[in-house]
């Protein structure tokens, strides 16, 4: 039987979008994605930050198949002590401040969020959440509400009430902390807005605001965490330790898992008034959380997140053009803004069609999105890089 899964993917699968790349890839290992007809793609976004070690990597792959030889699903999350969760927690918390010593799996980063999200109302009995203008969070109905851009909230309202939205770096308004604050929730790096930094001191500050009012400070590392940004988590940079850490896309290797971390102390509060007060039945699955394992270790072991400032040397050194306006980048996280929606598609595709893969941000299409794997090489990134400015040159 032919099956034609192009058309099985327009008319069976959802879609998100009326216009999807639509690229049918078969094969992807290290930087290379390979499609249908045989054509090699350099993937320059990393799955969207998510495959900082590549595509397939072999100790990954090692680390799932021996997993998954000895168990995959045991029981819902937190009933069974299960070595890969208790080893993966070891060592990350060794690597993060003591405050941050308590880990909650989930399956993504927008559950993280929700997590987050009902354990600072749990603790502080409050309901109000400050969150941030062009922010993303994720897109679950918790998430959404502290998403900073309405059009894509306005045809699901009514949302989660009480939720006010801060200018990102804006001190004056710090001043809308008050003791009917549950938390802060913000991105040390926005990363759909465009790879926006927050203001070092902005930080301070923020963290001054909140211990005066016994706010929680979320601290959002979807996709600035696992060395994307040149230090293992961008919070690492600030001088500044959230309360609650959320982590996702890069921490999987390419599996889909997330977590919030937090003190113990903190995450105590989930345990009763209820109990089960925040359950899931596959937050924390043995396979994903072995690939979590894995990938932590080649990124400590080979000190990739240092890999990420090379990165960034490299793209602010030969993405120079005319028509490029500002090159924002933070390691292997970057925004080349071309200030206009429809030139950044037209380089966008004819860089696909040049075997090169990049995309725009969800609150910033006058920019392309570039967030290349760690391990790609000098000459491997310079050589997309090249194609880039090729593409520029014909749209």
């Amino acid at each position: 039987m032919n099956i034609n899964h192009r058309q099985i993917f327009l008319h069976n699968v959802a879609q998100t979008s009326p216009t999807p790349l639509a690229l049918e890839i078969v094969k992807a290992e290290g930087i290379y994605m390979t499609d249908l007809n045989g054509k090699q793609y350099i993937d320059l976004i990393s799955g969207i930050s998510v495959s900082n070690l590549g595509h397939c990597h072999p100790k990954v792959i090692e680390a799932i198949t021996k997993q998954a030889q000895t168990y995959m699903h045991l029981m819902v999350y937190g009933e069974y002590v299960q070595h890969p969760q208790t080893q993966y927690a070891r060592l990350l918390t060794s690597l993060l401040p003591p405050q941050l010593n308590c880990i909650y799996f989930t399956n993504s980063g927008t559950e993280a969020t929700e997590g987050a999200l009902k354990l600072a109302k749990r603790v502080t009995g409050r309901s109000e959440i400050i969150a941030y203008k062009n922010a993303y969070h994720g897109s679950t109905l918790g998430a959404l509400s502290v998403m900073g851009n309405e059009e894509y909230k306005t045809s699901f309202r009514p949302l989660l009430p009480d939720v006010k939205q801060l200018e990102f770096n804006n001190f004056s308004q710090l001043n809308e902390i008050t003791n009917k604050t549950a938390c802060v929730i913000i991105e040390p790096i926005q990363g759909e807005a465009g790879v926006h930094i927050a203001n070092a001191e902005y930080l301070k500050a923020l963290r001054k605001k909140c211990d005066e009012h016994c706010v929680l400070l979320i601290f959002d590392e979807i996709q600035s965490g696992f060395g994307r940004t040149g230090s293992l988590f961008a919070f690492e940079n600030y001088g500044v330790v959230p309360d609650v850490m959320l982590i996702a896309k890069g921490m999987g290797g390419g599996l889909p898992i997330g977590a919030f971390v937090a003190s113990e102390k903190l995450m105590s509060c989930l345990t009763n008034n209820p109990v089960l007060g925040h359950i899931t039945t596959f937050g924390g699955n043995a396979v994903c959380v072995a690939a979590a394992q894995a990938t932590l270790e080649v990124l400590v072991d080979e000190k990739l997140y240092l890999r990420a400032l090379e990165i960034e040397k490299v793209m602010k050194e030969v993405l120079v053009h005319p028509k490029i306006k500002e090159v924002r980048c933070v390691g292997a996280l970057c925004a080349v803004e071309f200030g206009d929606t429809e030139l950044n598609m037209k380089i966008i595709s004819k860089c696909i069609e040049k075997g090169v893969i990049s995309d725009w941000f969800l609150h910033c299409s006058t920019a392309m999105r570039l967030a290349p794997p760690l391990i790609i090489s000098n000459k491997e990134l310079r050589s997309a890089l090249q194609q880039i400015i090729a593409s520029i040159n014909e749209a």
